[in-house]
């Protein structure tokens, strides 16, 4: 290689070395959102009940209904609500595993 490129190379990483300090991710930061994380936690998991109480109240009269109606083939419904309820109630246990609450 010529010279000029090999100094040029040799100043390039000897920079890049010294800003490599200044890259680190901040630590307050992590902790900031932290804290953000489990005060707002507690009040979305509440919503997330209070959602999964509605919806199965509004499945159940949607539900029953449509079976006095007469219509007796509503098997899908019935296991659609009933596991959007399902989601809704286990959805809290997978937040607090995952953001570690």
């Amino acid at each position: 290689m010529d010279r000029p490129v090999l100094r040029f190379l040799g100043i390039f990483f000897l920079l890049m070395i010294s800003f490599s300090g200044f890259a680190q991710p901040g630590i307050n930061e992590f902790n900031q959102v932290r804290t953000t994380v489990r005060q707002w936690y507690f009040g979305l998991s509440d919503l997330a009940a209070i959602m999964g109480a509605i919806s199965g109240m509004i499945g159940g009269l949607r539900v029953y209904v449509c079976w006095q109606t007469g219509r007796h083939h509503i098997d899908a419904q019935v296991m659609g609500w009933l596991f959007a309820c399902i989601f809704l109630s286990i959805i809290s246990v997978v937040l607090r595993t995952l953001f570690g609450i």
